[in-house]
Order: structure tokens, then sequence, then C-alpha cells
């Protein structure tokens, strides 16, 4: 490295930072230790020298971009210690007239797992055991959750980008998360990469030792959180191994190894021996299609906690009010349940006990159909840098990308389906053929909508349903036309709706079961499910909640509940299906139902439950969103059906003959509208995204949540 590429040691940057020396240099970037002259503390100083070959008329444009990305840097970083903190930004001119763009990050004094492996290597010492490796690997699955519950993935998670502070002896180091970079946006940058193409250099978003499929091909679909659990198990299956894990040595044989579904990179297939059970987690992880990967790294993590019952070491947090709090992993619930049941001697719906009533309360429906619900009438509808340049794998040309990385929303859930729209827990956005159609303008683009949020074009259908095995108050189909409209792509998680509690613009959710006529014992069983109270299903949709606690909740985000229209419509598009995927009968891989699982649940507990299907979908209870993307609506929301009841703006009221356009159901009433089923579910015909339950709005039961929507 040359000793002073920039020529600025001894100088002061911004009347603050006396520039020490250089301790790493890329073909991208350069970093110097600086003393911060009031506070007189250390910092390292990043320079982006390759951005001034950008034209002078993009600099601003770039210094927007940067400036966002140092300020998300910095919010991720208040809400786990194991990001490497942003302290600045600025601009530096330099004397040959370069404009530079530089972050000033925290001085971590350590080295990076790379080189600790590359010494332990060269000393010939015994791979990691499964408690040293969760040691490292469990904070930082748990700060990469703190993105990854933004829908931001990381994308180059490699041994390089994960630094160690402290004692280097197995296990008692502090681990940072190193470098949201900048080298995707350069490379999709056309004036960076003309003036690199002159000098023989060329860029990559990710580290092909351990890049993901879809990072060298996009034929498996979009990158994503999901992409952060591949890389991260691959280093994780290195330090078990004590060798690297993809064979290669250039880019098409790594791509071969990477996506080789004969030989996938799990520690048995390096020879370590783990149970079944850990190897099971790694096989999902590594899976080649994203979509049959864990969709998070904090599913990631739990899994594995569960797999190798050992409790990971939690990073320190940092309490941020009005910030999304981050996933506390721990292992999977056992639990298994059912929700909301019909009441054959009462026109309501209760809210699901798994224990039949003696009483006036509900009792679960026999196989054979469930009863329909008496349901009213009269409706009209460093960085960080370490002090190495080990830390700086910005001379290989491989960086991470820290514009636009991955700002593709996703979450918690999981990748969605593979294919041309993307795989992702991302769910794509509905293709240009199908918004045009629905828009009836050919060629004009879908609605622009939140982050989260789906965007649901204009259009018609047929509401409700004439099908011979349809309810009464499934009927009759009648069309409906809706404006454009947006909708969360995924239930409102236990999470989402603390921190809405915690700064005070939400009621706090309650931690028991309330409905009419709840018997001490229902109250007893089904209070243990409420969401909110449970640390390992803060990911999970939020329940236990009243209809004006989710009308609350809804317009502290400048949302509203969906009407039973638009709520309908989502899940089913205009083509009239059966289910929001299709017509095929649900199976465990649709929707989070009543499975194996449930019935093993119920038999536990003294209930008797009937399967929905002869097979386990993994979640006996509810399961975190996103879980299932082969049974998303064509629109792009997850669970419309499953998981949990969804409470819709609506009263209950019979249909018309025809409701017209954008129909809001009846002024007034005495029960609100619920859709979607529920992960207790025994019976298909709930799963209908036309089949409708009403409920006191006061109730709070274990198997109803809810999703908000924004009008256009």
């Amino acid at each position: 490295m040359t000793k002073d590429p920039l020529q600025i040691e001894g100088q002061t940057i911004a009347e603050k930072y006396r520039v020490e020396r250089a301790v790493g240099e890329g073909g991208f970037a350069v970093v110097y230790r600086a003393i911060h002259t009031i506070w007189n503390r250390p910092v390292a100083i990043k320079f982006f020298h390759a951005l001034s070959l950008a034209r002078l008329d993009r600099r601003e444009l770039f210094m927007q971009a940067f400036i966002q990305e140092g300020a998300l840097l910095t919010e991720l970083s208040s809400q786990t210690a194991s990001i490497v903190q942003a302290r600045d930004i600025g601009t530096y001119m330099s004397p040959q007239g370069h404009w530079i763009p530089y972050m000033v990050l925290e001085w971590l004094e350590g080295c990076s797992l790379d080189e600790l492996l590359e010494h332990e290597r060269e000393e010939k010492l015994p791979p990691w055991s499964l408690t040293e490796m969760m040691n490292v690997i469990g904070p930082v699955a748990s700060a990469l959750e703190v993105a990854h519950a933004r829908g931001i993935a990381h994308r180059d998670i490699k041994p390089g980008n994960l630094f160690l502070i402290g004692d280097r002896t197995r296990g008692k180091s502090t681990v940072k998360v190193l470098d949201f970079g900048v080298a995707k946006m350069m490379a999709d940058n056309t004036d960076v990469q003309a003036a690199l193409a002159k000098t023989g250099a060329s860029v990559q978003s990710f580290s092909p030792l351990y890049g993901a499929p879809e990072q060298f091909t996009r034929s498996y679909g979009a990158t994503g959180p999901w992409t952060d659990v591949f890389a991260l198990s691959l280093v994780a299956v290195e330090m078990l191994s004590g060798r690297r894990v993809l064979d290669g040595t250039d880019l098409v044989q790594l791509a071969c190894a990477s996506a080789d579904r004969d030989r996938r990179p799990t520690p048995r297939a390096l020879g370590v021996p783990v149970s079944d059970a850990v190897e099971g987690v790694f096989a999902r992880a590594l899976a080649v299609e994203p979509a049959k990967r864990y969709a998070r790294c904090g599913e990631f993590l739990a899994a594995l906690t569960s797999a190798a019952r050992i409790t990971p070491i939690e990073p320190p947090r940092v309490s941020v009010a009005a910030s999304r709090p981050a996933v506390i992993p721990g292992p999977p619930s056992n639990i298994a349940l059912e929700e909301t049941l019909v009441s054959e001697s009462s026109p309501e719906v209760a809210p699901p006990p798994l224990v039949p009533s003696t009483g006036s309360g509900a009792i679960l429906p026999s196989s054979a159909s469930p009863p329909p619900a008496d349901l009213g009438k009269g409706r009209r509808t460093s960085f960080l840098l370490g002090a190495g340049a080990a830390i700086l794998a910005l001379g290989t040309g491989v960086l991470l990308a820290f514009f636009n990385h991955s700002r593709e929303p996703s979450a918690p859930g999981g990748p969605g389906a593979v294919g041309a729209s993307g795989a992702s827990g991302t769910p794509a956005a509905p293709s240009q053929e199908l918004a045009s159609a629905a828009v009836g303008t050919p060629g004009k683009p879908a609605p622009a909508c939140p982050e989260g949020m789906a965007p649901i074009p204009a259009g018609q259908f047929f509401m409700g349903s004439d099908a011979k095995e349809a309810q009464p108050h499934e009927k009759p189909s009648h069309n409906v036309k809706l404006g454009a409209f947006c909708m969360d792509t995924y239930e409102v998680t236990a999470k989402d709706y603390k921190a809405c509690s915690d700064i005070g613009k939400c009621r706090r959710a309650p931690v028991e079961v309330d409905w009419p006529a709840i018997t001490a014992a229902e109250r007893k069983l089904y209070s243990t499910l409420c969401t909110v109270a449970d640390p390992a299903k803060q990911d999970h949709p939020i329940n236990c909640i009243s209809w004006d606690m989710a009308t609350t909740f809804c317009k502290a985000r400048d949302k509203r509940l969906p009407t039973e229209a638009e709520w309908e419509y989502t899940a089913r598009g205009p083509d009239g299906r059966t289910y929001p995927w299709g017509d095929e009968e649900p199976l465990p891989a649709h929707l989070n139902a009543c499975g194996t699982e449930c019935v093993a649940w119920g038999k536990s507990h003294h209930v008797s439950l009937e399967a929905l299907y002869p097979a386990s979908d993994g979640y006996p209870t509810t399961a975190p969103v996103g879980q299932f993307p082969s049974g998303k609506s064509r629109f792009g929301p997850f669970d419309v059906v499953g998981n949990v009841w969804e409470w819709t703006a609506d009263w209950y009221g019979d249909y018309g003959p025809d409701d017209g356009t954008n129909p809001a159901g009846p002024a007034s009433g005495e029960r609100r509208v619920i859709r979607g089923g529920a992960f207790n579910g025994s019976f298909a015909s709930w799963l209908r995204p036309s089949f409708r339950y009403a409920q006191d709005p006061k109730a709070q039961s274990h198997g109803i949540g809810f999703r908000c929507a924004k009008s256009l």
C-alpha cells in the first residue's frame, strides 16, 4: 500500500479531523486513521476516491445518495452495537482538483475474522466448535436482522466484513459488521464504469467466495435478506470446517459451486459431525432457490439456536423509542393451535378457542362443513475500519453495495417465488402486463406506494361466490369496481405494534384474550398465544387486539383498515380464482393452517382438532409473517389466508345484487367483518377469499390480527 495515497497526512479535514496515516487502500477507497481534534479521539475516514471519476453534473446526485445512506447506517447502528457506527460525511477537494466524498466512522482496534481464520489455518489450529462459532455468528445475525426488518440486505457478508474487537480468543471478542459499501452504486453508474474500464478495473457488488446463486445470475431471482442468510451460513461452515467452503478459483467455478444441487456446502458435506437438526438448518439456509431458505437472519439464528440448543451471546442494544426494535432470537415456539371458530348457537363468530365449548361459546365445526355464521342483515355495500489493510477488501475489486443495497422491501417473512418477477421475501410487484390490464391503461405503471406496501391497481371483479359449496353469506356474486390503493405486504407484526405503543400512539397490546362468554379455561389456554408477550414471536402477526386498536395503529401510520372489497380483491384479483394462489387445493407450502403439527398440539392440550392437510406446515400456532411465498396473492401480499384472520373496516351486512364502486359496507352495525382464516383452520372453505366471518369489534382473539391499506 502506498504510504499516503492522497498525500493528506498531517492535514486537518473539515477543521476537526487531523489525518495521521493511511491504514488501508483498494481500487475504490482508501482509509485513514485520524484524530477528532475536539474530542481527542481516533476515527476512521474512508475516502471514496473512485467517485471523483463521476461527471461534474452528477456529483450533487451522488452526494444526496451518499447522505441518505450515511443516515441509514447511523440509524441501524443506533439499534445495535454490532453494526459499525457512522459519525459524519463530507467532501474533500484534493490539491490536484479531485472531488472525493468521505465518511467518518468509529475507529476499531482488532482484526477481521478473515485475518483470524487465516492465521489459524497457518498455525494448523483445530476448527471452531459449534458454541465458539455461535458466539460470533449469533451477534452478527442479530445485527443483520435489524437491517432485514427494514427490508435492507448487506449483500457482501464475508469474514473480511466481520471485525473482532478485543480478546482474539474464540468467543471472547466483540463483533462488528462492516462495510455497507459503495461498490454497487459504482457498478451501476455508467460514468464510473467507463472511467474504470480505462484502467482495466471492474466492480462486483459481492464476494464470489461467499456468493449466493442469485448474485451470480438473476435467473435464480432477486437478492435480498435471504442472500445474507446464505453468505452467513457459508461463513459459519468455514469456521466449523476450518477451510473455505465453495470450491473454485474463478468466477465461473464459484458460481457452479454455489448453485450445485448435488453438493450443498453444509457442515456434513465438509466432514463436520453435527446433529441432524443442525445439518437440516444449514441445508435450508444454503438452498439453491431463495424461496426455500430462511427469509431473514433472525429466522436462521432462531432455528440454529434451537437445533444447537445453545443460547447465543446477544450484542448490547441501544433503545430508540421510535425505531423498530431488533428481533431477539430464541427457539421457535412449540405451541400449536386454532383460530376463530363459529358458534352454532350464536350469530357471532367467537374468537377461536381450541377446545369445544359446553356453554354458549364457540365450538369446533364438524369436518363435514363448517357451520355458517348467521352474520346479520342489511348490507349495502469500519464501517469499521480496523487497523489494517485486511479490513479493506477493496483492492480485490469486489466491494459491498452501499448505495441501493437491497432496498427491495422484504421482510421478515421469506423470499418470494423464483421467477421473472423476482424471488424474494420481497413480494415482486405485479407485472406490467397485469398492472396495465387491471388499470385499463396499457403501459401505465402501477401506482407508487410507501415502503412495505404493495400497489393494487384499479380494476373490477366479482365479489363473493355463487359456487354450490359457498355459504349463504358469500352470495350473491356481484360486480365491484375499485380505485387504486396500497395494501401492506405483510400482516402487522407484534414488534411493529409494540413500536407504536412504545411511543404513545397506540394502546398497549393486551396479553390476555377476551371475548363474550369466554371461560376461565379458554382465557388461560389462549392467552399464552398472544404474540406481543413472547420475545420469540416479535416477527409473528400481532393478535389479541380489538378492532379499535387495529384502526388506531393504521391511523398512526397514515393508513386505514381495508374495506371488505379491497381485502377480497387483493387476495384473489379479477380472475375469480378460488384461492390466492389459484384453484389448487391448500397445501402446507401455501399457508399456515391446521396440519399435523396443530393436531399434535391439540392432543398435548386435550383438545380435539382436525387437520386441513395430512402434513405439517411447520407452525403449530402463528408463524413469522411472509413464510409461505407459494401462497401469496398475485399482487404481492403474503399470508392473506392463514396465520391470523384480519380485521376489515366494514360492518357486516348482506350483499346486494350490485354494490357498485368502492363499496364500504353498512353505515352501522354490531359486528365487524374478519377475513382470511387462521393458523388453526381445519376447513378449506375458510380459506376462500370470498369467505366472511363477523366478530364483536371488542373481541381480543389469539386468532385475529390485521394489515393496513392506504388510498391513492
